[in-house]
Parts: structure tokens; C-alpha cells; sequence
């Protein structure tokens, strides 16, 4: 066998369990209960397909993974486990690592647009119903028919302002436009921006190319995304993102068919958050891009707790699957152990069932493909230990690592182009004026027309309402409005 086109994942009674590397954008999933290895087996993956030259992307839940781009160090427990796993190679070495952050607090700033995200993953970050998301996809068509970007939160909230101001003339052709869904969606906005999303939505946007990379020697990049503020600030947030950036590299890359190793490899940890209440239009979108993704040469690993956190129709398209431990406290938990074992091709030498509540840490139930994509027999595999740290870099070591980065300065500064908002802006801007001199025209006619005795000036109190009302037409005068009336919004300006 090629050793470029495999990896030892462990081993099984000092029999190496390996991964094929052409198999391995089949996606995969690593479950077991909390404190049984998870992460540990995600960074042991994550360096097998960096030294085969595979960039990797992965989220951060905890801040553990920072250590793989430190070099591990020599340990008992370590040195005990070698001598049970013929590795042949083993060096304790760092991996190249690009930091991100959502934030910007903890690597480079990560980004999209409303745009890009679209109105079917926005509908379901914002929890929109039936009616609310009919109206945002009229939102983004008028955005389209009008040549207008949406860029970031304020594009979309001014085009929906704009929408409300305009709705008898836009009925006829998208339809029906109420103040009540209106509302509904401009409330939610704001709540998504109190949970941080203003600093997702903006420009510049991530590229795509910059998380494809490879160093100097070959390696794989890996990308790791610092989610732990994220995922409990927002955790809906944290699922649209990873959702974003699968659709994203499935519409942008090209048809590669059965590469012999992936061009990508994509670990999405937490993933019950992903298909919680998740409504059946993305669920079906999830399952369309995992079954068709592979052919772009992308590999999708999911990690969670329970293989029944996943959809049945996407469980059913991993390739490798590595269970640690789990836990049978009630009839619930027996009920998913046998239907968990049930899922894994019987090995002749143990009861799968009775080992899955057996297995100790750093142990696992690991199913690969052959060849031929079928299913090998399950084995008991005693988990490598990875060459690199295991546990978090300190905060100097990463703001050391950032500040090395080769991306260094492309994300950092926020980019504002005209966008909705500002056209909009402009255009009001136009109309007022337009409708003040056509006022002062017809004022300067009728004065004309009539006596001066017989006219009545307008008082300055008269003239500052009107000219107030005018302005609430605007998306400038809205935020006038608001900044009075903030605390009955519950918004900031």
C-alpha cells in the first residue's frame, strides 16, 4: 500500500487501523459522551490529513485545539501507548495553523455577507416563520431587480424600511407586504446584533482560497476557528456560519470526482446544534450538499455526543465513523446503545453492544471503508496519541502565532462600500430635496396667485413638524426616531 494514501488511526491488538486517504472525503463522524476523547481524536485526524498535504477546517468549541500548533511533549502515559500502536514515525512536532475568530479576539476575523448568506439560511438564523420568509426571499429579489448589495445588517434592515415606505407599489409584483412581518424581522435583526452578528456580517468576506492552503513542506493548513464565546452567545449563529461556508465551497469548487486524497477536509464539532429544530427546507439542503459535496473532493466529519443527533439520510453517508464511549444510565441510553451498535458492521471477536459501554478513554469502535466503499468489520482501536500539544496554547503563544500569520492585516480593518443602505440613503436624500423645491414652487405660485394680505405664514413650530415627518420616510430620519425612542425598541443605534 501507498503510504501516501493512508493514515494509522490506532490500533487493534497492535494491528494498525488505518484510514485510505481516497476514501476519506466519504465524511465521517466521531461521537461518545463527553470526556472520552473526542477532541483528542479529531487532532490526531486533523495532523493525519495535514501530513498528507489536505488543508483542514475546523471549529474550536473549547479552545483545545489551539495546541496543535505546538509541539507536544514526552509523557509516560504517551511513550506506554506507543508501544502499543507500530506507528513506525512518530516526531512531537507543531502543525501550520491559521487562527480565526467571528470576534477578531482570538485569530483573524472571519466574514460574510447578507448576500452570501442568502434568505434560506438567514430565515433560519433569525427563526422566521412561513410568512416572515416569504417576505425576506422578496427582500433579496427587490435587492436583485434593483442592482442594490446587501452587505451587513444595516443593508438590510434600510432595504426592509424601504420595502414598508413602498409597499402599495410593490404588492403587485412580490407580493403582499405587512407591517406586522416587517416588524417581526427588523425585532429579530436586532437581537441577532445583540449577539454579536454585526461583526460577521461585513466585508472584507473570508475567501475561500485562504482556507485551502498549503505551507512550505506540504503540510495541510489548518484552519481552526475559535467558537467558544460564539457557541454560548449564540449558538444559531455558530450553525448558520459552518452552514454558510459548506454552500459556499460546494457552489465555488470544482467537479474533482474520486481524488485520491480530499482537497478539503471539514470538522464541524457540536453538530446536534446544527439539526436542532432546524426547519425540513434546510434539513433537506444539508442532506443535498453532504451527499454531493464529496464529489468536489471535500470531506465532512461531524462531531457530537450521539450518532442519533444526526439525520438518519446524512448518518448514512459516513464513511468512517469512530464511537467512543457511551454511557447507559437509563432505558434511553440502552435503547441508543442498540440501535448505535446495530449501526456497525459485527466483528466475529466481541459483542459491540457490551464494548461500546466498556471502551475506556482514548479507546474507540472504529468502522472504515475498503477500496471498494464497503464497510469493514468494526474493531477495537486504541487511539494514536498526537505529535502535537494536547491542550490550549497560552494567550501570548497564540497572539505570537496571530501575529506571524501570512494573512496578517488582509482581514483586519472593516470595509464599508456604497451598498443598500447608502443608495437608499442617497435616494431619500434626492427625493427630499425634490419634494422641498417643489414645495417652495407651489408656495412661490400661490403667493403669486393670491393677495399677501390674505396668507397665512407658517409658524417655525408647523415647519419643523412637517420637515420631521418628511424625514421619518428616510432610513436618516429612522435613526433619528430611534435614537429618541431607543429604549422603546430595545435596539441601539
Amino acid at each position: 500500500m501507498n503510504e501516501q494514501l493512508h493514515f494509522v488511526i490506532g490500533a487493534d491488538n497492535s494491528i494498525p487501523v488505518e484510514q485510505l486517504a481516497k476514501m476519506s472525503n466519504r465524511h465521517g463522524l466521531i461521537a461518545g459522551a463527553t470526556g472520552t476523547g473526542k477532541t483528542i481524536t479529531l487532532q490526531i485526524l486533523a495532523e493525519n490529513f495535514s501530513r498528507l498535504g489536505v488543508p483542514v477546517f475546523a471549529a474550536d468549541v473549547k479552545g483545545d485545539l489551539s495546541g496543535i500548533a505546538a509541539a507536544g511533549k514526552p509523557h509516560p502515559k504517551i511513550e506506554d501507548r506507543l508501544r502499543k500502536i507500530p506507528l513506525g514515525e512518530y516526531v512531537q512536532r507543531p502543525y501550520p495553523v491559521i487562527f480565526w475568530d467571528i470576534f477578531g479576539q482570538q485569530g483573524h476575523p472571519i466574514r460574510s455577507t447578507i448576500s452570501e448568506m442568502g434568505p434560506l439560511l438567514l430565515s433560519n438564523l433569525l427563526d422566521l416563520n412561513d410568512t416572515q420568509s416569504g417576505l425576506l426571499y422578496s427582500c433579496f429579489k427587490i435587492a436583485d431587480d434593483d442592482g442594490l448589495l446587501l452587505l451587513d445588517l444595516k443593508d438590510l434592515r434600510s432595504l426592509l424600511t424601504w420595502m414598508g415606505d413602498n409597499a402599495n407599489e410593490l404588492r403587485g409584483e412580490y407580493g403582499n407586504i405587512t407591517g406586522a412581518s416587517l416588524g417581526a424581522i427588523q425585532r429579530k435583526l436586532l437581537i441577532l446584533e445583540e449577539q454579536g452578528a454585526e461583526h460577521f456580517f461585513s466585508e472584507p468576506a473570508v475567501q475561500l482560497s485562504d482556507l485551502m492552503q498549503v505551507d512550505f513542506s506540504g503540510n495541510g493548513v489548518i484552519s481552526i476557528m475559535d467558537v467558544s464565546r460564539l457557541i454560548s452567545e449564540s449558538p444559531r449563529v455558530y450553525a448558520t456560519f459552518l452552514l454558510w461556508l459548506l454552500s459556499e465551497l460546494f457552489e465555488q469548487l470544482p467537479e474533482v470526482g474520486d481524488p485520491d486524497k480530499p482537497r478539503l477536509v471539514f470538522f464541524f464539532d457540536e453538530a446536534h446544534i446544527l439539526f436542532d429544530q432546524a426547519p425540513k427546507p434546510l434539513i433537506e439542503k444539508i442532506e443535498h450538499v453532504v451527499r454531493l459535496i464529496r464529489s468536489k473532493g471535500v470531506g465532512i466529519y461531524f462531531i457530537t455526543q450521539s450518532p442519533l443527533d444526526i439525520p438518519d439520510d446524512v448518518l448514512g453517508q459516513l464513511g468512517l465513523k469512530i464511537q467512543h464511549a457511551l454511557r447507559a444510565f437509563t432505558p434511553k441510553d440502552r435503547k441508543v446503545i442498540k440501535s448505535v451498535a446495530r449501526s456497525f458492521r459485527s466483528n466475529d471477536q466481541f459483542d459491540t453492544e457490551t464494548v461500546l459501554t466498556e471502551l475506556g478513554i482514548g479507546e474507540a469502535l472504529v468502522s472504515t471503508l475498503d477500496a471498494k466503499g464497503s464497510p469493514r468489520p468494526v474493531q477495537r482501536t486504541l487511539i494514536r496519541p498526537p505529535e502535537s500539544r494536547i491542550g490550549p496554547l497560552t494567550d501570548e503563544e497564540r497572539k505570537e502565532r496571530v501575529s506571524r500569520s501570512p494573512l496578517r492585516g488582509r482581514y483586519d480593518t472593516v470595509v464599508d462600500r456604497e451598498s443598500a443602505y447608502e443608495l437608499l440613503k442617497k435616494r431619500a436624500e434626492e427625493l427630499q430635496v425634490r419634494q422641498e423645491a417643489e414645495t417652495r414652487l407651489r408656495a412661490a405660485q400661490q403667493a403669486q396667485a393670491k393677495p399677501a394680505r390674505g396668507s397665512k405664514r407658517q409658524s417655525i413650530g408647523d415647519a419643523f413638524m412637517k420637515s420631521t415627518a418628511r424625514s421619518i420616510g428616510s432610513y436618516v430620519g429612522r435613526q433619528i426616531i430611534r435614537g429618541v425612542l431607543g429604549s422603546i425598541f430595545g435596539g441601539k443605534r
